[in-house]
């Protein structure tokens, strides 16, 4: 079968297309028919050895995959052969990644499509729908009617923290370009401020949690908009990483750092049965799609690297489906 391979370490240009074995699936496992893989940030980080973590041999690119079962192993009790699937915690520790033709896939690390759902559009959405739902949930424990700034609300991730968090019945504050903030307000946001000025100087009430998707927001920013009491969640390193620490301790601030390849599987299954629910409901699928055939892996890395790709999201399918 054809899958992208990567030399751990090596730069983009390296990814190949090429012909691997078939996977052989153990009793607790799915085999999938890959019909779609995400590119995500954090594959480049992966690759490139800045995330330190175990890789299969031979190394494939990806986490993120939706398909068709082709196979279960004798102890798998949820799919069949035929069900239309998803994960989203393949391609580390140790597990192949998701960019192949087929796929072994551990039955708790797997879950259903809905029914109606364009697969596409689904795995394009859950690496980044998936990271807000278990920020919301299990970090910031958020609750309805609480105050959340998401600074760079506009992205991949801020237009996902925006929708779950209305859902959960927060009181939404974004930060973003003026041209955004009619689609945010759509979304969810109730109070969209321009991300030019300083946050203190927007004038909004103090925060109980401030999140922001981009390094570029300081972090005695983040900190001085910030409720007593409050957290900031961290998903990002911010360039700027100085702030007030007797202030923050004083005032029982919290903060917290959060990356998806540290959840659970109980974590990761959870926030799977909520994004499917959202997901039936035709939620969270409103990224701007790149379908590319597996040969452009090379290119979709180069282009995340370079920054290039904007608010695109690059799925990439196999060669015959291209």
């Amino acid at each position: 079968m054809q899958a992208a391979v990567f030399v751990p370490g090596g730069p983009a240009t390296e990814i190949e297309v090429k012909s691997i074995a078939e996977p052989e699936i153990t009793a607790n496992e799915v085999l999938l028919q890959v019909r779609a893989a995400a590119v995500d940030n954090v594959d480049t980080y992966v690759r490139r050895g800045i995330f330190k973590t175990e890789l299969a041999t031979p190394a494939v690119i990806g986490r993120d995959a939706v398909g068709t079962v082709l196979a279960v192993g004798p102890a798998v009790t949820k799919f069949k052969v035929g069900d239309w699937v998803w994960t989203n915690s393949m391609g580390y520790e140790g597990r192949p990644g998701a960019t192949s033709e087929q796929l072994a896939v551990p039955e708790d690390r797997l879950y259903a499509v809905p029914d109606g759902v364009d697969p596409v559009a689904l795995v394009a959405a859950v690496h980044a729908a998936a990271t807000a739902q278990i920020v919301l949930q299990t970090v910031m424990q958020a609750h309805p009617q609480q105050t959340i700034l998401i600074a760079g609300a506009a992205g991949h991730v801020g237009t996902k923290l925006v929708q779950l968090a209305a859902l959960r019945g927060l009181d939404v504050w974004t930060t973003s370009a003026p041209k955004d903030f009619a689609m945010l307000q759509q979304l969810g946001s109730q109070h969209c401020l321009d991300y030019h000025q300083a946050l203190p100087d927007l004038g909004m009430p103090p925060m109980q949690h401030v999140i922001a998707t981009s390094a570029r927001v300081p972090l005695n920013q983040q900190c001085a908009v910030l409720a007593p009491g409050g957290m900031v969640t961290l998903i990002t390193a911010p360039t700027d990483a100085s702030f007030d620490v007797p202030a923050f301790y004083m005032q029982r601030q919290v903060m917290q750092g959060f990356v998806i390849s540290h959840a659970t599987v109980t974590e990761l299954a959870q926030a799977a049965t909520q994004l499917n629910q959202a997901f039936a409901q035709g939620k969270l699928l409103d990224d701007q799609v790149v379908v590319k055939s597996f040969a452009a892996a090379a290119w979709a890395h180069t282009a995340m690297e370079a920054g290039t790709l904007g608010r695109n999201k690059v799925v990439l399918v196999p060669n015959q489906l291209k």
